[in-house]
C-alpha cells in the first residue's frame, strides 16, 4: 500500500517506512564480494524501493508488481538508479521463475507490502473504491480476464455468500448474496455504487449505523476472490522464504486477518524446533530454518496512521534466515 509521493502519486508517503528500513538493511549491509540483491514483490509506487536503494549505493533491485499502471509509475520514480533496477510484470507466487529467468539465486532481503495501492483506490476506474461510482472491476492485473462483474454476476448464489463470508469476514454474507441474485435478475450489476447501495439496504439498520461503511467486507472479499490473493499469497512466502540465503531476511505487511493468519502460521512453522518430543537434545536437521524479528505483528504508531490513514489497519512481521535446509 504504498502511497507514492507528490509528484508521481497521492502524496501518502509508504506504509511504516523508517522500521522496513531497520529490518531490512542488516540484511543488505552484511553481504560482501557481490552487489546485494533487494526484492520487492509488490512494487506499488516504488516508495519503500527507493528508500532502500537510496540507503545503499550498491544494492540492486528486482522489483515486482501485477498492475502495468503501477510499473510504468515505478519505473519513472526509479530511472535515476539506471541499471541497478529490473521491473517485471509478474505476480508474487511467480517469484521462482523470475529469479531463475534472471539467473539470480538469491535474494538477501524482500518486501512484501499486500493489499490494495493507493493508484487502484484513488483511480476511480478500477472500481476498487466503494466511495466512486465505477465499473466493477478489482483487477490489479488488468490484462487478466475476472472481473468483480462477473463476479457478482456469475457466481451460484452459495458460491457468492461463501465468499463473502470467508473472505469478507461478513455475518451477514447470506442475505448480501440473495440480494445480489434477486438484483442482478432484474439487470446486470455493474456499478460500484449499485453494489454498495445494495449492501447498505441488505444489512440490518442498527447495524449500519457501526463500524464505517458496511460495504468494505463485500469489497474486500470481492477483490480477493477477483485477484486470489489468499492461495497467491500462500504460495509466495514459502518461495520468497527458500530464495533467502542464511542472514536473508524477509519483511511483510499485511492489512486484514486474513493475509496476515497466512504469514503468522508461515513464519512460526520456520521458527519452530520441529526435533520429536520425545527425543533429549534437539537434532540440528529439526532446529529452526528461520528467527522471528517482531514479537508477534507490529503495529503503526499513532503519529503515522494520523498523517497516512491507510496505514491503520497494516501489521508488519519479519524473520530472517538461520540456516540451510537439510
Amino acid at each position: 500500500m504504498d502511497g507514492g509521493d507528490p509528484a508521481i502519486g497521492s502524496g501518502h508517503v509508504p506504509v511504516m517506512l523508517d522500521r522496513v528500513r531497520e529490518l531490512l538493511l542488516p540484511a543488505v549491509e552484511r553481504v560482501s564480494g557481490r552487489a546485494p540483491v533487494y526484492l520487492d514483490g509488490t512494487l506499488g509506487l516504488g516508495g519503500h524501493a527507493e528508500a532502500m536503494l537510496d540507503a545503499h549505493p550498491g544494492l540492486r533491485l528486482i522489483g515486482l508488481d501485477r498492475d502495468t499502471t503501477a510499473l510504468e509509475r515505478s519505473a519513472r520514480r526509479l530511472a535515476r538508479f539506471g541499471d541497478r533496477v529490473t521491473l517485471e510484470h509478474a505476480v508474487y507466487d511467480e517469484l521462482p521463475r523470475v529469479l531463475g529467468r534472471l539467473g539470480v539465486a538469491h535474494v538477501d532481503a524482500a518486501l512484501f507490502d499486500l493489499g490494495v495501492s493507493s493508484p487502484q483506490l484513488d483511480e476511480a476506474e478500477r472500481g476498487f473504491a466503494y466511495s466512486y461510482d465505477a465499473p466493477l472491476d478489482m483487477r490489479m492485473d488488468r490484462t487478466q480476464g475476472l472481473t468483480a462483474a462477473e463476479v457478482v454476476n456469475g457466481y451460484p448464489p452459495a458460491e457468492l455468500a461463501r465468499i463473502l463470508r470467508e473472505y469478507g469476514e461478513e455475518r451477514f454474507a447470506q442475505r448480501i448474496a440473495s440480494a445480489i441474485v434477486r438484483e442482478r435478475e432484474r439487470a446486470p450489476l455493474d456499478s460500484t455504487r449499485r453494489l454498495a447501495d445494495l449492501v447498505r439496504t441488505s444489512i440490518p439498520a442498527a447495524t449500519r449505523r457501526t463500524g464505517g461503511n458496511p460495504a468494505k467486507r463485500t469489497f474486500q472479499a470481492l477483490r480477493i476472490e477477483v485477484n486470489g490473493e489468499l492461495d497467491i499469497w500462500g504460495r509466495a512466502l514459502p518461495a520468497a522464504l527458500d530464495a533467502l540465503p542464511v542472514g536473508g531476511r524477509v519483511v511483510v505487511l499485511s492489512y486484514h486477518s486474513l493475509e496476515d493468519r497466512i504469514t503468522k502460521r508461515i513464519l512460526t512453522a520456520q521458527a519452530a524446533d520441529t526435533t520429536p518430543p520425545e527425543l533429549p537434545v534437539p537434532l540440528p536437521e529439526h532446529q529452526p530454518r528461520f528467527r522471528l524479528l517482531t514479537r508477534g505483528a507490529e503495529l503503526p504508531t499513532e503519529a503515522e496512521t494520523t498523517t497516512n490513514p491507510r496505514a491503520g489497519s497494516v501489521r508488519l512481521r519479519a524473520a530472517e534466515r538461520l540456516r540451510e535446509a537439510t
